[in-house]
């Protein structure tokens, strides 16, 4: 069964197409299951839209939510088309987001990580006149977040969860928060989540998938499930490397990886 769960659409701001255009090229590319997840509002800014090149307005939210399941309905007898939203996430304001995604039949959520300290996650600046000490502190306080989200109770999947590196290659090579990054997975296989194998890396400057192979080793010691993300932008993106994904987790010793369809967790056959 062929499946992609992390997909965009103009409503972002900062993605091409509509999500018709995205089930679309899912359809051309064999997939059975396509996941639409567009970037959620900021729930918690005073303006209704105060960054339209990153998120949808606040007031667009319903509207994107039922051309999902109207669109559902449409083509469920070609593809199963899943509710999603890629959800930042802030500590302080979880309970505000987890009470804006209550009322809607999501049928998963990933969970992002996408500013610390108040700076995006890709922003090369971030890491200008940073010494050894200082780096390091970031990477363990990214893999604190991470863990936290992953222990929040609002995710099934996690997304992206080495993206620091997209802008900033050296990121990867930070040594030193190996235990960060174990108590983040060991967090994901103890409340039964999934991360993604996010193949939007490649389009970055690191030029590679997230997470980097040395981490999925790490998630499969834990017993931490996996599922796919193309995190595509772009329709003909959609299930991009989908086979490449599939042989390199076999390769890592993966058996089995998983989507979600009602918050529940569906299990397939690598």
């Amino acid at each position: 069964m062929k499946f992609d769960l992390h997909t965009h659409h103009d409503r972002c701001g900062h993605a091409s197409d509509n999500i018709k255009d995205y089930i679309e090229s899912a359809i051309r590319a064999g997939l059975h299951v396509i996941g639409i997840s567009d970037h959620s509002p900021y729930f918690a800014h005073e303006k209704d839209h105060p960054s339209p090149g990153i998120a949808m307005a606040r007031s667009e939210f319903p509207n994107y939510v039922a051309e999902v399941l109207r669109l559902k309905e449409e083509y469920k007898d070609r593809i199963e088309v899943l509710l999603g939203v890629e959800s930042d996430f802030y500590p302080d304001q979880l309970e505000l987001y987890r009470a804006s995604y209550e009322p809607y039949p999501f049928d998963y959520i990933i969970g992002s990580v996408h500013q610390t300290r108040g700076v995006s996650i890709f922003n090369r600046n971030r890491w200008k006149d940073k010494g050894e000490a200082a780096q390091l502190d970031e990477k363990k306080h990214y893999y604190e977040l991470i863990r936290q989200s992953a222990n929040s109770g609002l995710f099934q999947v996690l997304g992206h969860i080495d993206a620091m590196k997209g802008y900033y290659p050296g990121f990867a090579d930070i040594a030193g928060a190996e235990a960060e990054i174990d108590e983040a997975l060991k967090a994901v296989a103890a409340n039964d989540l999934s991360i993604e194998i996010n193949t939007s890396g490649k389009t970055k400057d690191c030029g590679g998938w997230y997470p980097s192979d040395a981490i999925l080793e790490r998630a499969l010691h834990f017993g931490a499930d996996v599922t796919f993300g193309s995190d595509a932008h772009l329709p003909g993106r959609v299930g991009d490397e989908w086979e490449l994904v599939r042989n390199r987790l076999r390769e890592i010793g993966f058996r089995r990886w998983v989507f979600f369809r009602q918050k529940r967790k569906v299990l397939v056959d690598l």
